[in-house]
């Protein structure tokens, strides 16, 4: 089942590829990333984190909802 899910590539703000390196900031702290920016004007983004799958739902009330 988890082969049906499409796989992509993260691209940066400017749509170039990503890497995990640019999302660290040289403190070791995370930077945060958009929630527009991971759902791309969508209502709902399916995650996969290693063999689960999650659903990232943005609220009518402006909230995130992930459930498994």
């Amino acid at each position: 089942m988890m082969d049906s899910l499409p796989h992509t590539t993260r691209t940066d703000a400017a749509g170039g590829p990503s890497d995990a390196s640019e999302q660290i900031e040289e403190s070791g702290v995370p930077r945060p990333i958009a929630s527009e920016q991971l759902l791309q004007g969508r209502s709902c983004v399916m995650i996969r984190h290693g063999d689960a799958v999650y659903a990232l739902r943005a609220t009518r009330a402006g909230k995130l909802i992930l459930t498994k």
